[in-house]
């Protein structure tokens, strides 16, 4: 099997990251919004979990969910829970994650196309 766990891992870790850099960004789109509770996605949690079943099949299909953030309280009178500067970070911080593993992924599927001699 050329695909293994580790290739998926990497493929559903990128997902993730593109699933939360979207709530990230409506986030910031929302940060002054009234009332608005900020989300975000776990996508670490879930694909530690799924990895730690030992089953490919379960890595493979591994889904992410959106929720709102009940450890983060409202920072603002107008119970919006956006702060923008930690929402910022946290963006930039998930892109240079993506990024990472789109060149591991990268690099990986190099390796494999050199070995069986595919350009």
């Amino acid at each position: 099997m050329l695909i293994d766990t580790t290739q998926l891992a990497l493929e559903r870790s990128i997902s993730g990251a593109a699933q939360r850099h979207e709530a990230l960004a409506a986030n910031l789109a929302n940060a002054s919004t009234p009332g608005y509770r900020r989300v975000d996605v776990d996508f670490h949690g879930a694909l530690s979990a799924a990895l730690g079943t030992g089953d490919k099949n379960t890595v493979e299909h591994t889904t992410f969910t959106t929720q709102a953030d009940q450890a983060v309280g409202v920072t603002q009178a107008d119970g919006n829970s956006v702060d923008v500067d930690a929402e910022s970070a946290k963006l930039a911080a998930n892109a240079l994650e993506q990024q990472a593993a789109v060149s591991v992924l990268k690099a990986r599927t190099a390796i494999i196309r050199s070995a069986l001699g595919v350009a």
